[in-house]
């Protein structure tokens, strides 16, 4: 019983000392956690700005790839390839060129030469920090601030740019004395912006121009160095109005969003783009494919290879001369060996006269000569049943000489 007593008290104990140890080193601390987008702002990143476009007035859509281009709509690129395509580059190029207004914010991703011989501005990058700037922000990360200093410098967005303050420049890209400025985030802290074009408009920070309008052609093009306009960035700190100056945004105008977010897929971009190749190449292959193919069988059955007899052929030529000149060549064939097995059997054959040899030939064969003078006669017309009696009658009469070796 003690014992049972005990080993309760042991174990109260312990249980005792791990709550305490838990409740010594926990805290509770609420944290705020951004609530998952839903609807189509899960899918379109654009879909706050729109909504903050039309509200002041304009009319707004989100493309995935570059269809028709108003002259007077404003194009705004971002996660956009812009050496991907050269048509689609080039197609671009000459909407700003006639007029159009570019805003490119800092996901473009864009050949340095190429955009910046363009439109004239080009992207710069620090190579390494200073270490004045490294001690000053490891002091941010590690030294806690006092209520009455700004925090607006120090703080980072979820994508982990910088937030700062920018004050805006004049047309040689100085800071202008009016003061004006701008606080934004999800700023590129390695890179900067350089132009030897006019400024129309633009913001920079102690490192350069960051946000910059030069004029290209008839149209405008805007570059920034940061990505202000997604659906969790668009309300924080002065996004809104950056994004109204950098559109320069009117009432009644158009702003198409065009971005590479969702990649397309390679297969779709390939009919999209050369669909007519894609189709004659299908036509090729299938066609050499076909040609080079084994057939699993002949195209008709093949006919049984029966040989023919003796008799039919003979049969078979036979009728083929009757039908030939009414007999005339069968028949001719069959006075010929009468003849020379005449002249053999009989002696000077050759010496007789045509009744004479009927005689002789009707003597021997023991037939009537008239018959015999008749089935003889070349040229008289018979008919299919006339000319096979007289043919039976000189091939009987044949075998009959035959059949004797001397001559009488």
């Amino acid at each position: 019983m003690k014992q049972r007593i005990i080993v309760g008290i042991l174990v109260l104990a312990g249980i005792g000392l791990i709550a305490a140890y838990i409740a010594r080193n926990t805290y509770w601390e609420e944290t705020y956690v951004p609530a998952p987008l839903r609807g189509e702002a899960a899918t379109n990143p654009f879909y706050a700005a729109q909504k903050f476009a039309e509200a002041l007035g304009a009319t707004t859509e989100w493309q995935r790839t570059l269809g028709t281009l108003p002259d007077d709509a404003v194009l705004v690129l971002s996660r956009w390839y812009w050496d991907a395509i050269e048509t689609r580059r080039q197609t671009i190029e000459r909407w700003v060129e006639n007029g159009g207004r570019l805003v490119v914010d800092g996901s473009l991703i864009a050949n340095k030469n190429t955009f910046a011989r363009w439109s004239g501005v080009a992207r710069e990058r620090f190579d390494e920090e200073s270490d004045e700037e490294s001690t000053e922000q490891q002091r941010y990360e590690e030294e806690p601030l006092e209520e009455d200093q700004s925090i607006l410098p120090m703080l980072r967005s979820s994508k982990g740019g910088l937030c700062t303050q920018l004050a805006a420049v004049d047309a040689d890209g100085i800071e202008r004395v009016d003061g004006k400025s701008l606080d934004v985030c999800t700023l590129d802290e390695s890179s900067f912006l350089d132009t030897d074009r006019a400024v129309l408009w633009g913001y920079a920070d102690d490192k350069g121009l960051q946000a910059v309008r030069v004029a290209v052609g008839r149209g405008t093009v805007t570059v920034m160095s940061m990505t202000p306009f997604d659906n969790r960035d668009l309300a924080d700190v002065d996004h809104g109005k950056l994004f109204v100056e950098a559109t320069n945004l009117r009432r009644g105008d158009h702003v198409i969003f065009l971005t590479e977010y969702e990649h397309t897929p390679l297969l779709v971009l390939m009919w999209l783009y050369g669909a007519p190749v894609i189709v004659l190449a299908a036509l090729a292959i299938a066609t050499f494919l076909w040609r080079g193919s084994v057939r699993f069988g002949p195209l008709a059955a093949p006919q049984e290879k029966a040989r023919r007899s003796l008799a039919e052929q003979i049969r078979g030529t036979g009728q083929f001369t009757v039908r030939l000149g009414g007999g005339k060549a069968l028949h001719a064939a069959t006075v010929r060996p009468l003849h020379e097995a005449a002249s053999r059997r009989i002696a000077r054959y050759a010496g007789l006269s045509d009744e004479q040899r009927i005689e002789a030939i009707a003597q021997v064969a023991d037939i009537a000569p008239r018959a015999l003078q008749e089935a003889l006669a070349p040229g008289t017309p018979r008919r299919k049943g006339e000319l096979a009696h007289a043919i039976v009658l000189l091939e009987r009469t044949r075998r009959t000489l035959a059949r004797g070796h001397t001559r009488s």
